[in-house]
């Protein structure tokens, strides 16, 4: 069975669809979701998701671009809601430098202050890098991200940037991408990734993969992704879905 470590079924894209969801993802092999809110409301709906789905667990935090709205009241909030019973990591944080929402010394400054939520709290983290891989990584170091451990998510760095993620103590996980013709890079990580630190995720409803690129991806297309990893890796579909959930379910501490 399979472990989606990151989707947003708690988008609107989804508003009225989410059992419909759910069952086609079990059809298609998927017994657990990861749920990422990265602001109030999409917090807010990923922690009443996985109160009312026993296959959705939760993941919490502040999004990059959002972090011009981020306050200490946000803060407090945020680091009582970390401590429910179904929050498995603490994300998607990190920084963005494609949207220019948030200064970047405003990014830093969230980035840093959620790390040491995490590193208080003992939580692994989900990580948005985008166009900020120098940046992502100097924090990571310089926080001891090691202590804690986390998720490179949707990954879409080369190997060499991939190995110094590895040394950090993180995961890689691997998209939809991976199936796109333009992302070479993409396969050769998850050909060259320690089996033991790989994971797979759909960033639902963005990132569909072929045969869907376009249109709405959601949970059961990580199957997909399980195949194309299989694929590059040369072995079976099985042993992908297996060590990737086993992946998961020793970083979220489910197992």
């Amino acid at each position: 069975m399979l472990f989606d470590t990151h989707t947003h079924i708690n988008a609107e894209e989804f508003d009225h669809e989410v059992p419909e969801t759910v069952q086609r993802a079990l059809e298609s092999d998927v017994s657990k979701m990861a749920v990422v809110g990265f602001d109030t409301e999409t917090i807010e709906k990923s922690l009443a998701l996985s109160k009312e789905y026993k296959e959705i667990y939760s993941i919490i935090g502040w999004h990059p671009t959002e972090s011009y709205l981020y306050t200490e009241q946000i803060e407090e909030k945020l680091y009582h809601q970390l401590q429910l019973p179904k929050v498995v990591a603490m994300g998607e944080m990190g920084l963005d430098y494609h949207w220019d929402t948030s200064p970047k010394d405003v990014q830093k400054d969230v980035f840093h202050r959620q790390m040491q939520i995490a590193r208080e709290l003992n939580m692994p983290i989900s990580i948005h890098m985008r166009d900020s891989i120098e940046d992502t990584y100097k924090i990571l170091k310089k926080e001891h991200v090691e202590d804690i451990g986390g998720i490179m998510h949707s990954f879409s760095g080369d190997t060499l940037w991939m190995e110094r993620f590895l040394d950090l103590g993180m995961h890689i996980s691997v998209s939809g991408v991976i199936t796109f013709k333009n992302a070479p890079e993409v396969r050769e990580v998850a050909k060259a990734a320690p089996f033991d630190k790989l994971l797979i995720e759909t960033d639902a409803p963005y990132l569909a993969p072929m045969p869907y690129r376009g249109k709405r991806n959601e949970p059961a297309y990580v199957r997909f992704v399980a195949e194309e990893v299989a694929k590059q890796r040369g072995i079976s579909y099985e042993e992908v879905a297996q060590q990737t959930m086993q992946n998961a379910n020793r970083l979220f501490r489910l197992a």
